[in-house]
């Protein structure tokens, strides 16, 4: 009875070990709440909708929903975000610097990974643009 119980331990070590560095390459202290003073606030955009556009017939960008993984710009991962269906994000993070980068699909729609500085105090604004392949 004496080894399983040790065995037991040991197995609830190494079960909170991996938790424990599971949470640590999860985002740490750069990720903060809806309430956050700063972060990123952001639209998703599609287009071209259209092969030809006009004045009189403009074809506008729509709204896309979209996963995109916020990275620190000095590397690893913060968290994985999705758009909602007006394209709108918005994500509570420390001042710093951050990679936005969105899921492409296969070969489109397709966009390209873009820089962020978030400052203290604010929101930075961003669009992120998908690109249809429309031409």
């Amino acid at each position: 009875m004496f080894g399983r119980q040790r065995w037991s331990r040991r197995l609830r070590l190494w079960h909170c070990l991996a938790i424990l560095l599971a949470l640590t390459g999860c985002g740490g202290d750069d990720l903060l709440g809806p309430d956050a003073p700063q972060g990123i606030d952001g639209i998703v955009v599609l287009g071209p909708q259209c092969p030809v556009q006009s004045l009189e017939d403009p074809c506008p960008d729509l709204p896309y929903e979209a996963w995109i993984e916020v990275r620190r710009a000095s590397g690893g991962s913060v968290t994985r975000i999705r758009s909602r269906e007006d394209g709108r994000f918005r994500i509570g993070l420390r001042p710093g610097r951050y990679i936005l980068d969105p899921e492409s699909g296969n070969p489109f729609p397709i966009a390209g990974e873009m820089e962020v500085q978030v400052d203290e105090g604010v929101y930075t604004e961003v669009t992120v643009s998908f690109d249809t392949g429309i031409r």
